[in-house]
């Protein structure tokens, strides 16, 4: 939905999450630091990621011990004062045995250039990789200060319900 104003908050949270292939995922490890990582991920209606990891990766380590997970979407090509940022939070686990054959069909539905969608069989048993799934509970945009819509001097984050 687009008006005189622009575009409005969830299209612009939509279009960043559509245009952009590597999201930073954010866990907690025991003591409490912080750990990013980059991921290529791939989403259903902008509330389930998906991303392929090993499970000895020590963010995928942390899911298993501490579930919540904070995600950012942006494109780091673009020139500073000009890009859009989608801040997601939820909780993420390994995809289970059981569900496996219906998440690999649902998060490999849409891949693009260069990647692959992977089966199952390469993602269980003794497979040195698992696939992951985050389930967002909270969506929103950056708005940089000085947006003429939703700008307010300095930059903020907005609520979106994608």
């Amino acid at each position: 939905m687009v008006n005189e104003s622009g575009p409005a908050p969830e299209d612009i949270a939509r279009g960043v999450i559509d245009d952009n292939r590597f999201m930073v995922l954010g866990t907690v490890h025991a003591d409490g630091t912080p750990r990013v990582s980059p991921v290529y991920y791939g989403h259903v209606g902008y509330q389930r990621f998906y991303w392929v990891s090993s499970p000895d990766a020590h963010h995928s380590r942390n899911l298993a011990a501490r579930p919540r997970v904070e995600l950012v979407i942006f494109d780091s090509r673009a020139v500073p004062g000009t890009t859009s940022a989608v801040y997601l939070g939820g909780s993420a686990a390994e995809v289970q045995p059981g569900d496996l054959a219906a998440a690999c069909a649902e998060a490999f539905a849409r891949v693009g250039d260069g990647v692959r969608a992977f089966t199952p069989d390469e993602l269980s048993g003794a497979a040195a990789l698992r696939l992951f799934r985050a389930e967002v509970e909270r969506a929103e945009i950056h708005v940089r200060g000085s947006d003429p819509v939703w700008g307010k001097g300095v930059d903020t984050r907005l609520e979106v319900h994608l």
